[in-house]
């Protein structure tokens, strides 16, 4: 029986670059759907990351507290 099938594991790059574009193309779409409805929440992210960065400087503070202590 002949292999009319190419070696084993061989990838076509041309193929994976042209998905990639396709993907990076359709992604900036989903995003401006999306941008809409969270721009009337604009303060929430803000008021998120603040939060973390307050647990962030509480957490560091009372690892050096323990550590000095």
């Amino acid at each position: 029986m002949a292999n009319t099938q190419g070696p084993q594991g061989t990838n076509d790059p041309a193929g994976s670059t042209q998905m990639f574009r396709a993907f990076v193309d359709d992604a900036p779409q989903s995003r401006q759907a999306a941008a809409p409805a969270s721009s009337s929440s604009s303060s929430g992210p803000r008021v998120g990351l603040i939060v973390g960065i307050v647990a962030a400087v509480i957490v560091v503070a009372a690892v050096a507290w323990l550590a000095l202590g």
